[in-house]
């Protein structure tokens, strides 16, 4: 194996204190445990060893043969809520992402990013005197604040004090743009050797190497980004599953089934669900077709060994720090296996490397999600149940070792555990905010075999709805874009029927209907309605409609170039500021031949004819001029708006109104290549649609 890069880290700030309590703390008399949270990205519910998968896994395997293992566990059926929940003890709604990272809906259980009405685990425990640590995947703030390095979202300023990761919801895994504490490094080429599950290990197992233990107890969030698409992965780990993968779905999905109830992990009377209609038969594909798909499953679990790998790692540092017995680890997923089709890159042919860009697709997420029926975004159990494996030796009986845990938990669970056994309280007010009250219970009584009382717990994910109240289930199944029936319910008998083959609603209607009524309370209390049947990408479409006119979210969401012989710097300002906090600064050091040699771009979508007005404040140090245009998306030729405006150093205002346009992709763009050298600021840019009735 190549050998991987290491990166610096840097640290940040501490944490100010705490003020209140959540649930019981540890015995004073025992010393405080470091505790390690890993989350995998986009794993279906059997891919590991330990839940009946033939990936690879043996590291997590031993954690689950010498600690415990949750039969029923359940994440929030999407990366960003499920995330949400598990960094805060909340519902997603309460933590500010009742929906996803990729939009701002204009409400603060919509935000996109975490609130400031509740508290990551990091900030609790950071008070509480533990050292904080995070590696790898946040999305717990806006793409545009990503986009933008608004920092005051990103890990750093939730508690964590040394960061090295991403805050976005995808990377390259070869070519990334890590982010250390605060500071945004290069993109990663292939001379760097670089492979981002390889980075994200070494550097947690340097925290922990490094970690004054006699100071303070370590607390560590490892977020792996895999195994997320785009498939990319090292060619040794690649080569070592091909073969396995010529069996096809239909077969493996038969041998996970039967490891899986072997195990005890099922009963033998619960049936495996059929193959997904949307999936042909293994044997129906033809050669090529095969060998394509036989290399999508070999590179997707190449990516899990390397997790693998990496949590190797981790438990050797500790063990070489003498902190192993000490520390409580608890290893999860953020949702159920990835059906999504990507396909992007240079090259169409699944290889792992750097020039591709691809996913699994739903054929093999049928065998990750292994019993269950569906996949990632659903609220049936394929998108909601996930492994969690417990290790802590010296918190576990080791009789235990090995043991089901037969009680169904939640991602909230997790804060009242951190908070538990690390003798923290969960505070009423943080930095001056009411804190929500958390909605987790500790999962230590588990750990000697007593039940937690979990009790009724609910979801809500783009009106996938589903209730668990002990045995039963109660779910809605949404189909996108269809009008929102609250009426079609699911019932079932988790127990007798944890594969949700039997639906129960028509033989106990009036469960059905306590259930559903019982969801509507809850839905008022954490404020899910109004309930939109909009999907991702109309979302995403309605979202770049409203764009960063102020650049509160500094560039975020505009894409800037510059081409030789022009010299253009672009850049968000604070120091000469207009009517807000921030500004876009446009240093022009050298100008061009032609108005498309530098640029700054705003691309959106009309879903319908639209009458525009459109214009910008500035502000120039000498006078100047630019090209303000609006033009369709990958053919500039084709405009609505072209003027080249004059600018007067003294500054002023421009605004263009009764502007036609027809239904399409646009793009807003600044053209400066034609500029003459020197500075020029923008603000309020003026972005107004009105469709044509």
């Amino acid at each position: 194996m190549k050998a991987v890069k290491k990166i610096n880290y840097i640290g940040a700030a501490a944490m100010l204190p705490l003020a209140a309590a959540c649930t019981g703390a540890q015995k004073t008399d025992a010393p405080r445990p470091n505790i390690i949270v890993i989350l995998t990205d986009d794993m279906g519910y059997s891919d590991i060893g330990c839940y009946g998968g033939e990936v690879e896994t043996p590291v997590i395997n031993s954690l689950a043969e010498n600690g415990l293992r949750w039969s029923q566990f359940y994440n929030n059926a999407r990366s960003c809520p499920s995330r949400a929940v598990l960094m805060t003890g909340l519902y997603p709604h309460q933590a500010g992402m009742g929906w996803m990272a990729a939009s701002d809906m204009g409400s603060v259980e919509y935000g996109g990013r975490l609130n400031q009405n509740c508290v990551t685990i990091a900030e609790v425990l950071g008070s509480a005197g533990y050292e904080t640590y995070m590696c790898g995947k946040w999305h717990l703030c806006t793409d545009r604040q990503c986009q933008g390095e608004v920092t005051e979202s990103w890990p750093v300023a939730r508690g964590f004090q040394h960061y090295y990761g991403i805050p976005e919801g995808a990377s390259h895994y070869f070519h990334a743009r890590m982010v250390n504490g605060e500071t945004r490094l290069p993109r990663t080429t292939d001379e760097d050797n670089f492979y981002i599950t390889e980075a994200l290990t070494d550097t947690a197992a340097v925290y922990i190497a490094n970690h004054d233990y006699s100071e303070k107890p370590l607390f560590m969030y490892m977020a792996f980004n895999a195994p997320h698409w785009p498939l990319h992965a090292l060619q040794e780990d690649i080569d070592r599953n091909i073969e396995k993968y010529r069996a096809g779905w239909d077969k493996l999905r038969e041998e996970r089934f039967e490891r899986q109830k072997a195990m005890g992990l099922f009963g033998p009377d619960v049936e495996l669900s059929p193959r997904d209609a949307k999936v042909p038969a293994w044997d129906e594909l033809s050669k090529e077709q095969q060998e394509d798909f036989v290399m999508r499953m070999a590179v997707y679990a190449a990516q899990i060994n390397a997790v693998d790998r990496g949590v190797g790692k981790i438990v050797k540092a500790l063990k070489d720090a003498g902190q192993f017995d000490n520390t409580l680890i608890m290893f999860m997923d953020d949702n159920g296996a990835c059906a999504e089709h990507v396909s992007s890159g240079e090259s169409k042919v699944v290889t792992g490397k750097a020039d591709t860009y691809e996913s699994y697709r739903i054929n093999w997420a049928n065998l990750s999600s292994t019993p269950y029926r569906e996949y990632k975004h659903y609220t049936n159990e394929g998108g909601i149940a996930t492994p969690l494996i417990v290790s802590w030796p010296n918190g576990i009986d080791a009789s235990r070792n090995g043991s089901f845990v037969r009680e169904y938990g939640y991602f909230a669970d997790i804060m009242a555990t951190c908070v538990d056994v690390s003798g923290a309280t969960y505070p009423k007010k943080f930095h001056g905010h009411k804190i929500t009250p958390c909605e987790g219970v500790s999962l230590v009584p588990n750990f000697s075999g007593e039940p937690t009382g979990r009790g009724m717990t609910f979801w809500e994910h783009e009106v996938n709805i589903a209730v668990r109240d002990g045995k039963w289930k109660l779910n809605i199944h949404h189909v996108e874009d269809e009008p929102i029936d609250l009426t079609k319910l699911e019932l079932y008998d988790m127990e007798a029927d944890p594969t949700e083959m039997h639906n129960l609603a028509a033989e106990q209607p009036e469960r059905a209907k306590a259930m559903m009524d019982a969801w509507q309370k809850w839905g008022e209390k954490v404020h899910v309605f109004p309930l939109s049947t909009d999907n991702y990408g109309k979302r995403q479409e309605e979202y770049r409609r409203h764009p960063n006119c102020d650049f509160d979210m500094n560039l975020g969401g505009w894409n800037t170039s510059c081409t030789a012989p022009a010299r253009v710097e672009f850049s968000a300002d604070r120091s000469h500021k207009m009517t807000g906090e921030r500004c876009a600064k446009i240093d022009i050091i050298e100008s061009g031949n032609k108005p498309a040699q530098a640029r700054m771009v705003w691309n959106f979508p009309a879903d319908k004819a639209y009458t525009a007005s459109m214009g910008f404040s500035y502000k120039a140090d000498t006078d100047n001029s630019l090209w303000f245009r609006l033009e369709k998306q990958g053919r500039p030729e084709e405009k609505a708006m072209n003027e080249k405006v004059e600018l007067s150093a003294k500054g002023g205002k421009v605004r263009f109104d009764g502007i036609s346009l027809e239904k399409g992709r646009w793009q807003l763009v600044f053209y400066l290549g034609e500029s003459n050298p020197g500075t020029i600021w923008l603000d309020d840019i003026v972005f107004e649609l009105n469709p044509v009735e």
